[in-house]
């Protein structure tokens, strides 16, 4: 991922996302559509309908009912009387959310077969009108419609039959029933009522999995023909009206439109339902059947309105789950319906709708993935929520004001999505640069120095703070000859691999690399980062690069190449350290005297003939290390003599002196006794490969006594 560059990245992103999200809002899975309902659901609570009377009435089988008239089923003479009082008052139509699919079980005849009776009362029973008879007889010449159940599984044979249709289906386009909510058989009222009633509506709603009751079908499908549902029959036989004009669409998916009843156009979903807004439960909807039987009603409640018998009695079962969080009688969700298609009021889902939503996905998640990829999180969080927030708040404007559906809920998600996923992914990218950066940026700065910087940005200031550190100063001895005497390319290939090595040491005692001057390396601890045991760290880590600079001497000698030695320094005490330059450029590093003091030990050792000094200052906080005395250093620009050691490890060169020898020596020599003269000559005649024998054997045959005893171990150091 880090071969891409950011634009690459946010437009790859984009892409994929909004190829995801036409492909959600494409298949519409249930996690999505129950997500849509939901927030249809919550618009409806938030801006139920506004009740408007409307010419609906429910004649509710109440439990009051029940209890003055009975328990239900009630003879059907009381229901014909309840018909022929509505119609009588001057009602529209009257549509029965009741299935009247048995005989009923009061008339006379079904009484004289189920009771033991003497044969004069049986005779007498069977002479009296049956109840089913009258009803049908009532219902003749009437706008009565009866209600019927479709069911997807095979009914019984003898209750299975088509109900009978008075209408005709008209299509408006391509005729495409198989796109309308299909059933296999229905269970019709009896065949006589069937036949004089005025109409016949299903009365079968398709909740959604929930069991919410969010549309009322208009249209199902009985085998391979329309039927109509009780509110459009009941409005169908209330307006006069001999068809149904169902509109479909022309060109694309087989879709329903709108379904047209006399003067009233419904639009409908693709499957031929009716989107119901729901309003808050009104009194004035409802008038209890027992006032009907007793004749306690209002005729101007009834006249030229359409009126549903229904139940609103909890044992009768017939309670449904609506939007807004009810429970209400089923019926209830037929006159809603035809409340909306008698006063125009509509929620419709455009057919722009889906193009919208595609487009909006599209844009916003290329939008949201190039932000969530550029900006910092959270600019990119602002941009995201407002992005988010106008799209949600325009499905929430739509329904509100123009009683639209629009589904900005899957859009809101993908955007969601986009913004989440990309600004991870920028995360990792991000970290993954960082990374590399940081590890090229390394190669310059000392590791140590870049993680100080990548946890404390506030450092990357001009300025400095006073620190105690330890330094370590590099040569190498004889690099520019042998750059005169081996071709250069190869000389240089030589000192990398000397250069890469020494500082991969500094780097794993954790130095910060102060500079590479040529073959000379200066290495600092205790800043950025403080270490308490610098000193012990420095000593610890000069020893380590003493001994791979000897053994690479060693190697490349053994292969006839002249590599020379190398000589270290190495000192401790208080600087300065910070950046330092201008605005331009920084230039990490240390300033003070203890810088230049290890640059001038590591210089001494040329004139010593030592490879490694290390000062009095460093050694008082390292333990663990075998040194002897060089002397009391004055060096050049100094007054004060610095007492310095050399380190005796296993790279010391052969031909050194005893310790115990070289130190009773030179404490004689410390001490002025002017016996150091004749233990120092023995040691120079019997080691005269040891540098600080010979040197100081030197010094002291030209010193006088006086000399001797007070000067010594005291080494003015002119040289640089």
């Amino acid at each position: 991922m880090k071969n891409l560059s950011l634009n690459a990245l946010g437009l790859l992103l984009g892409l994929v996302f909004s190829a995801l999200g036409l492909f959600l809002l494409l298949t519409d899975p249930l996690m999505l559509q129950t997500l849509r309902h939901q927030g249809f659901d919550q618009y409806q609570r938030w801006q139920p309908r506004t009740y408007e009377p409307a010419p609906v009435r429910i004649v509710d089988i109440d439990e009051e009912s029940l209890e003055r008239v009975g328990q239900w089923p009630w003879p059907r003479t009381r229901i014909a009387d309840m018909v022929e009082r509505l119609t009588d008052a001057g009602a529209a139509a009257i549509g029965f959310d009741v299935v009247f699919a048995e005989p009923d079980r009061t008339s006379p005849q079904a009484i004289a077969a189920l009771w033991p009776l003497d044969d004069d009362t049986r005779t007498r029973l069977l002479t009296l009108p049956d109840h089913d008879e009258q009803f049908a007889l009532t219902l003749q010449g009437k706008d009565v419609v009866l209600g019927f159940a479709v069911q997807r599984e095979q009914a019984p044979q003898e209750r299975a039959r088509r109900p009978s249709a008075p209408y005709r289906y008209v299509w408006v386009g391509p005729p495409a029933p198989g796109v309308l909510h299909g059933f296999t058989t229905a269970v019709p009222s009896l065949e006589r009522l069937d036949a004089a009633a005025a109409g016949n509506g299903a009365l079968t709603f398709v909740p959604d999995g929930d069991g919410v009751v969010r549309r009322v079908p208009m249209v199902l499908r009985l085998g391979d023909e329309p039927v109509p549902t009780l509110a459009t029959e009941t409005l169908r036989v209330a307006l006069g009206a001999r068809n149904y004009l169902l509109k479909t669409a022309e060109g694309g998916a087989p879709a329903l439109q709108e379904v047209r009843v006399g003067d009233v156009s419904i639009p409908t979903t693709a499957q031929g339902e009716m989107w119901v807004h729901y309003s808050l439960p009104v009194p004035e909807r409802y008038l209890s059947a027992w006032r009907v039987l007793v004749g306690d009603f209002d005729p101007a409640a009834v006249e030229g309105h359409l009126l549903l018998v229904g139940s609103s009695a909890q044992g009768l079962m017939d309670l449904r789950f609506n939007p807004l969080g009810r429970i209400m009688p089923g019926v209830e969700a037929h006159a809603q319906a035809l409340e909306q298609a008698l006063t125009g009021h509509f929620l419709v889902q455009p057919d722009w709708a889906l193009p919208l939503e595609a487009v909006v996905i599209v844009i916003g998640a290329l939008a949201l993935a190039w932000v969530a990829t550029h900006a910092s999180a959270l600019v990119a969080a602002g941009v995201s929520a407002v992005f988010v927030g106008g799209v949600l708040w325009a499905g929430w404007w739509g329904f509100s004001r123009e009683g639209l559906l629009l589904n900005t809920f899957t859009p809101a998600l993908v955007l969601v999505l986009t913004f989440v996923v990309s600004s991870l992914v920028h995360h990792f990218w991000s970290e993954q640069q960082q990374r590399f950066i940081k590890s090229a940026f390394s190669r310059y700065v000392s590791p140590n120095r870049v993680e100080y910087l990548v946890s404390h940005p506030d450092e990357l200031e001009l300025g400095g703070k006073r620190q105690t550190c330890s330094f370590i100063f590099t040569d190498l001895a004889g690099f520019t000859g042998l750059m005169e005497k081996i071709d250069p390319s190869e000389a240089l290939v030589l000192l990398n691999r000397y250069l890469e090595e020494m500082i991969s040491i500094a780097f794993r005692h954790q130095g910060t690399l102060d500079r590479i001057v040529g073959d000379a390396v200066a290495i600092m601890f205790s800043a950025p980062v403080p270490q308490p045991d610098h000193p012990q760290r420095a000593l610890q880590c000069a020893l380590e690069m003493h001994a791979f600079a000897t053994r690479y001497a060693h190697q490349l000698q053994a292969q006839g190449i002249p590599f020379g030695h190398t000589r270290l320094g190495l000192h401790s005490g208080e600087v300065i350290v910070g950046n330092f330059g201008g605005n331009a450029i920084f230039d990490y590093r240390a300033l003070g005297d203890p810088v230049n003091t290890a640059a001038r030990l590591e210089s001494v050792n040329k004139h010593l003939g030592t490879r490694f000094c290390v000062s009095e200052v460093t050694l008082a906080d390292c333990h663990g290390v075998v040194v002897r005395p060089v002397g009391r250093l004055v060096l050049k620009g100094k007054s004060q003599a610095l007492k310095v050691y050399e380190p005796l490890t296993d790279e010391t060169p052969g031909g050194y002196a005893p310790q115990a020898e070289y130190e009773a020596a030179y404490e004689a020599m410390a001490q002025g006794e002017a016996v150091a003269v004749d233990r120092f000559a023995q040691l120079a005649a019997t080691y005269p490969e040891d540098p600080l024998v010979r040197l100081h054997h030197e010094r002291l045959q030209g010193m006088e006594p006086v000399a001797v005893a007070e000067l010594a171990d005291r080494i003015v150091m002119d040289e640089k």
